[in-house]
């Protein structure tokens, strides 16, 4: 069995000791844009449409629907605060895929390919025009992407998927656009990605939702829905004509949907804002975001005032589906990050990470979305994202009114839309699988990528695992 270039490569240890030395535990990007205050539900009400959840998904749902129906009452129930789980523990990126990587839509939806591949850009364009439109204060920049090969045998991935839009690096080439020892290629693709600061993209969905009239209530978490579309709160009921659920990795509140998802929690860490000298040393004068090509793979961008967000490789899921705010302090994990980072960046030996967070990502067995709608019509829902929600939750959220106006539309007559992932096995079965895979994934990365038994298996039969 080989070793990676993370292995071949290991920074000093005192290296890793002094940069995550006074780290803070939690997310910087919610530190760095609270948001507005909301109140809780404490009485009793009716509305046209009830949506549960306040993230992107929830958000986009919301702020749509009163759009389009601005005589509509529209209601946001969020269990928190806005934005406060996945909406503002992500890396940031806004990519154009529905699907999570064309990979993925081939090998799912080959006869629609095409078709998801101008929906997802269409839907990215939508984004930036509701940015531009609403104004929207959340550090949205389009600067396209770019996919590297840290280990050989990745290099003839990347060639491979080069397109009108998706331009092949050498080693020269890639190297020049961001310094890293480790780079031999890269995949340079120019529309289909953008970033935004996550907690000031929730924070400004919100107020756009309360500048268009959507009537938003905090600290109200949605116990179980009644009979027909009635929600119970803690504190007060709604009788909603029509319900949009939108709380993706939190336990559905359909029992159709309980084995649905798994909760695995992501990785992160954020250095201090990088000074002029050490910005040049790495070169990134495009600020694309960046993504190695391994199965645990890592992903970094820059942020507004030059921070570099470094995360993802490990992928940690909890015996029974747990969502615990401890899980999300893990040191083995963020020392394992802190060491790929200088790695990746030994010229910045010496830098400390300013924030280190966690969060759990809505895993599903196909590794994108699905959609449906429950009690005669009058519920719908969408999750199942796996980690590239950002974008792909607002044409979730266009999914979900469609279903729940009952209308025929090219979104909701894709068979991406119509099927279901596979479910997830109970315990003890969930925990082994899910443990076993990670660990054949691992073993890929130091086998020049070749797939065991194991995992080609689980192609077979349409069950994966994403880290």
């Amino acid at each position: 069995m080989g070793s990676t270039v993370f292995e071949r490569m290991r920074p000093d240890a005192a290296v890793v000791r002094h940069a995550l030395r006074g780290a803070r535990q939690g997310s910087f990007w919610l530190e760095d844009a609270p948001g507005d205050p909301y109140p809780q539900l404490t009485g009793d009400l009716h509305c046209d449409l009830a949506v549960v959840g306040g993230g992107y998904s929830g958000l986009w749902t919301a702020l749509l629907a009163k759009q389009e129906s601005p005589a509509s009452r529209v209601v946001l129930l969020e269990g928190k605060r806005i934005g406060w789980a996945a909406s503002g523990r992500n890396g940031g990126f806004c990519e154009a895929s529905l699907t999570h990587g064309e990979e993925n839509a081939l090998s799912r939806f080959p006869e629609e390919f095409d078709q998801l591949q101008r929906l997802g850009m269409r839907n990215l364009d939508e984004i930036e025009l509701a940015v531009g439109e609403l104004a929207l204060d959340a550090d949205f920049e389009r600067n396209g992407a770019i996919d590297l090969a840290t280990e050989p045998h990745q290099v003839e991935w990347l060639r491979d998927a080069v397109g009108p839009d998706a331009v092949f690096l050498d080693t020269a080439a890639v190297r020049a656009e961001v310094h890293s020892p480790t780079y031999l290629a890269g995949l340079r693709r120019t529309r289909d990605s953008a970033l935004v600061h996550p907690a000031k993209l929730a924070r400004a969905l919100a107020r756009a939702c309360a500048a268009a009239g959507v009537e938003i209530f905090e600290n109200t978490p949605v116990t179980s829905i009644g009979d027909g579309t009635t929600l119970n709160t803690p504190h007060a009921t709604v009788r909603a004509e029509r319900t949009a659920l939108a709380t993706n990795v939190f336990p559905s509140l359909l029992k159709r949907n309980r084995f649905s998802t798994v909760p695995v929690y992501d990785y992160v860490l954020m250095t201090e804002p990088l000074m002029d000298a050490q910005l040049a040393s790495i070169g990134w004068s495009g600020r694309q975001g960046l993504g190695d090509s391994a199965n645990q793979f890592h992903y970094y961008r820059l942020s507004a005032d030059n921070r570099i967000l470094f995360g993802g490789y490990d992928a940690i899921y909890h015996y029974g589906g747990r969502i615990r705010e401890q899980y999300e302090n893990r040191p083995a994990t963020f020392e394992r990050l802190a060491g790929h980072f200088f790695t990746t960046f030994p010229q910045l030996a010496g830098i400390r990470f300013s924030h280190r967070w966690a969060g759990a990502i809505d895993t599903c067995s196909r590794f994108c979305a699905f959609f449906g709608s429950a009690r005669g019509g009058r519920v719908a829902y969408a999750t199942g994202y796996t980690g590239l929600g950002v974008a792909a939750t607002h044409f979730g959220a266009k999914v979900m009114l469609d279903l729940l106006a009952g209308r025929s539309t090219e979104r909701t007559e894709l068979a991406m839309v119509k099927s279901r992932p596979l479910p997830f096995p109970p315990e003890p079965a969930a925990s082994i699988g899910i443990n076993l895979t990670r660990w054949s994934l691992d073993r890929a990365d130091h086998a020049d990528g070749k797939r065991n038994l194991f995992l080609k298996t689980l192609d077979a039969v349409g069950l994966g695992f994403d880290s």
